[in-house]
């Protein structure tokens, strides 16, 4: 009898310590934060991605009581900071600010050491900004439906330029050219900055490039826009049309901005950092700078993040399989 209760006292506390083990941070909700955090930013410091995370950070911070620490970690296309917090643990102590990289570099790399869907907790997408396209001044198409003619005159004649395969710019054409049944020559740059030389001096037909990189050149009519790949118009350009109101649906692709954490962090810590991101979206000092970078502020909850990660996921999957686009 007394081997019998011994035996399920000690099953008893191993079945505890189990479950403990399995959620190693569950015990940390009731006082979370009680140190710093940190955030793990995929690209250099002083670019878009480094400057949202900074900016809504910085309004967190107070909120929260604890300092947030902003940590770039550059490298590998984007994919060194989600690795870096896809093996965290899962306390809330890491954060990760993923960008439109997290959806389409499941497709565009080979044995990623992490997957979107199956390593992170989304905790709130910020916002997204819509690629610009873009022509020089004196450039034929003056319009998309002048754009589109142009290209199904001459296919294969019209060029475009992005930063590099798989970047942003790239997959916006690639999506218009699939949608609409195009063809142009895709010329690609190591970095956005000698593909604006080039089309600023005509030696390429259009571009599709996102807002905080091309609205100084739009402003001193350097480049013309014709047209925004969002769902509706960008607050920074409101003349120019939507590729939708220009008479071609189907076209949609923005740079977008999101908080995530290591799968398997406590719900509650989830929320609560959901909670304070919400409320620092409101801030009119936070949302001064994220609408003058061509930010679509949106906010939510952890199931709308998941929900259109899962949409950009599937979606970018398929136009790059089509496509056969492999990364530099």
């Amino acid at each position: 009898m007394t081997d019998q209760m011994d035996r399920r006292a000690i099953l008893s506390l191993l079945a505890g310590v189990g479950v403990m083990a399995a959620r190693p941070s569950a015990g940390l909700a009731a006082t979370y934060p009680d140190h710093p955090i940190r955030v793990a930013v995929p690209f250099s410091a002083g670019g878009a991605v480094d400057i949202v995370a900074r900016t809504v950070m910085d309004q967190v911070s107070p909120q929260l009581g604890q300092p947030v620490v902003i940590e770039d970690r550059p490298g590998a296309n984007g994919n060194i900071a989600p690795a870096f917090v896809a093996r965290a643990a899962p306390d809330g102590y890491t954060v990760l600010i993923g960008a439109n990289g997290l959806a389409t570099n499941e497709s565009l790399f080979d044995n990623l050491s992490f997957k979107a869907m199956q390593d992170f907790e989304p905790i709130v997408l910020v916002g997204y900004s819509p690629l610009i396209l873009v022509v020089q001044p004196s450039f034929e198409a003056k319009t998309v439906k002048d754009l589109v003619d142009m290209a199904k005159a001459a296919p294969g004649k019209l060029t475009y330029a992005s930063a590099g395969n798989g970047t942003s710019g790239h997959l916006a054409a690639e999506i218009f050219k699939q949608v609409l049944g195009i063809d142009a020559l895709h010329v690609p740059y190591k970095g956005g900055a000698q593909a604006l030389v080039d089309i600023i001096a005509g030696r390429i037909s259009f571009m599709f490039v996102d807002p905080v990189q091309v609205m100084p050149q739009i402003k001193a009519n350097q480049l013309r826009a014709i047209a925004v790949s969002s769902a509706e118009r960008l607050a920074l350009l409101p003349d120019v049309p939507t590729i939708t109101e220009a008479g071609y649906p189907g076209v949609e692709a923005t740079v977008w901005w999101g908080f995530l954490v290591p799968a398997h962090t406590p719900g509650d810590i989830v929320m609560r950092l959901n909670k304070e991101i919400n409320i620092a979206l409101g801030d009119q000092k936070v949302k001064d700078t994220l609408l003058a970078m061509g930010v679509v502020i949106k906010g939510g909850s952890p199931d709308d993040f998941k929900a259109f990660l899962k949409s950009e996921t599937d979606k970018w999957a398929t136009i790059i399989r089509t496509a056969n686009i492999k990364a530099d």
